[in-house]
């Protein structure tokens, strides 16, 4: 039988607060129990309290750790300056983490998450819902039976509302770089442009970025990596240039055909079976997928199916009791910020990036 696992909760009211309902999440998983949360903000530690059913409050989250001793922290907050003290100390405690994306502002501080984690054999799981969906299955199926033909190419764009460019790459771009990951594996390289107003990026753009990214330059946002399979993956973003609907997501485009992929724990799923990927030319439609196949009726009804968290609180559960990496592990939230800071990395020198990347410090920080 399944022990009942003890939760605590970060959050941060004001900077980040609890992500999206990373908190509330846990109410509806059988066999978890929030039993406290921190918060440096009074009222919202109150509000958090009595949304959470909790008695035990704290304004300071390792004394909260280290009085409580959770099974597991979920770090809830969306802005990110906090994210790796806050995941050191619970992996420092052995205390396993859940996180609200992104993973965390730099190469140095991923590679202090990962090592806290491998030292002390916690496991972490970040908070990409799609990579947990029964639809990511369905569609690697129908990569590998040849649905599209060859994959050409994975191509990607963020919102592109008022924070298009390298603020979507941060907040969106983790989700579609992650789908890329899922599908496609590791890139070997990176190349990309960053704009300012059409210009090349330059040591006068760079800001200090919303929701505590860190370092921040380029209202427009081009970049290629070259994939396993020998294809390439694209992402673009540009401030202001979103459309309704949006063009959100990932499409993956092959020589017989195209799968085109939305963000969400049960996302949208089509395919248009068209090599000229043109449905307007060939008759052809777009058809949706279910976790079953092209135009099947969806199996998988059940609530925990569509709520944002909970086949991904369930996998780190599974993880835990079965002594395997969750299935967006540390490493793979590694692999991703790598992704988004390699775009940084090859403006900075004007050129591609091998990946992993050498310079481990924040590629901004060292614009001549």
């Amino acid at each position: 039988m399944r022990p009942t696992y003890r939760v605590a909760v970060i959050g941060r009211t004001g900077r980040g607060n609890y992500g999206h309902a990373t908190d509330t999440a846990w109410l509806s998983v059988p066999n978890t129990k929030v039993v406290a949360v921190a918060d440096d903000d009074k009222a919202g530690l109150a509000a958090a309290a009595k949304r959470l059913n909790v008695d035990r409050t704290y304004g300071d989250y390792r004394k909260m750790l280290d009085e409580v001793k959770p099974d597991i922290v979920t770090i809830a907050q969306r802005w990110i300056d906090q994210h790796r003290d806050m995941a050191v100390a619970a992996a420092e405690r052995g205390i396993h983490v859940y996180m609200e994306k992104p993973f965390c502002r730099s190469l140095q501080e991923a590679d202090e998450i990962v090592a806290a984690c491998e030292k002390s054999g916690v496991k972490f799981a970040l908070a990409h819902p799609t990579r947990y969906s029964p639809k990511l299955k369905t569609i690697r199926k129908l990569i590998d039976d040849g649905a599209i033909g060859t994959v050409l190419e994975y191509r990607a764009r963020g919102k592109e509302d008022r924070r298009g460019g390298s603020e979507d790459l941060w907040v969106l771009g983790t989700h579609v770089l992650d789908m890329i990951r899922a599908l496609g594996g590791k890139p070997s390289w990176c190349l990309s442009r960053m704009t300012q107003q059409g210009k090349p990026i330059t040591k006068r753009d760079v800001i200090e970025g919303a929701e505590g990214i860190g370092p921040l330059a380029g209202d427009a946002v081009e970049a290629m990596y070259r994939m396993q399979d020998g294809s390439n993956a694209y992402f673009s973003s540009h401030r202001n240039a979103f459309g309704r609907p949006s063009r959100y997501g990932l499409q993956i485009r092959g020589s017989a055909g195209i799968i085109e992929l939305l963000e969400g724990p049960m996302p949208s799923v089509k395919y248009l079976g068209d090599p000229g990927w043109s449905p307007g030319r060939s008759g052809k439609n777009w058809q949706d997928v279910s976790s079953a196949g092209i135009g099947q009726p969806e199996p998988l009804t059940a609530g925990k199916y569509r709520a944002r968290h909970h086949l991904a609180i369930e996998d780190l559960l599974d993880a835990i009791e079965n002594n395997r990496q969750p299935l967006d592990g540390v490493e793979i939230a590694r692999d991703v910020t790598e992704m988004i800071l390699a775009v940084f990395e090859s403006q900075r020198l004007g050129k591609p990036v091998p990946l992993p990347l050498e310079e481990r410090r924040h590629p901004l920080t060292l614009l001549g």
